[in-house]
């Protein structure tokens, strides 16, 4: 195993150990809920904006090391930013992982998602790029106020 990888892994797994933002924002202005019928992770996503800003963002649920590693790296990423460059950050990470084995990976965009990249293994595995983009996808839900559950069999994930 490179040295990468083994850097990837331990970041996952820090994540799953110790996630960031794991909680219920008690005063909020988004949410939504994500759902993944198939292996049973589920997790909230609560948003507090001021302005166009991500001033404050907790999640809860359960689910496997990948989902949970993934929303906590997430939380931390958004946090502090602009709803514009969370929804950009969705679209690097979403275009990363849903890239086939065998294409190339832009570097670029692997640098600009920092830590985020360590899940860019998960396109290896396609059963499990729905656990590392569920709570993306209630991220994004939130974000654009939509107040539903996403289902990651109800929508082109």
């Amino acid at each position: 195993m490179s040295d990468l990888s083994e850097l990837y892994q331990q970041v996952i797994l820090e994540h799953n150990k110790t996630p960031r933002n794991f909680k219920k924002l008690e005063l909020f202005t988004h949410d939504a809920d994500g759902y993944n019928p198939l292996c049973g992770d589920h997790y909230h996503v609560w948003l507090k904006l001021d302005g166009e800003t991500i001033t404050d963002i907790g999640f809860q649920g359960s689910g496997c090391a990948i989902s949970k590693s993934s929303a906590s790296m997430m939380t931390a990423s958004v946090k502090g930013h602009t709803v514009k460059e969370a929804k950009e950050l969705f679209e690097k990470f979403h275009s990363v992982i849903m890239t086939k084995i065998g294409d190339a990976l832009p570097e670029e965009t692997i640098e600009e998602l920092g830590s985020l990249g360590a899940l860019a293994g998960v396109r290896e595995f396609p059963a499990r790029i729905k656990c590392a983009s569920l709570a993306w996808h209630a991220l994004n839900a939130a974000l654009s106020n939509s107040q539903t559950t996403i289902s990651t069999e109800s929508e082109k994930n």
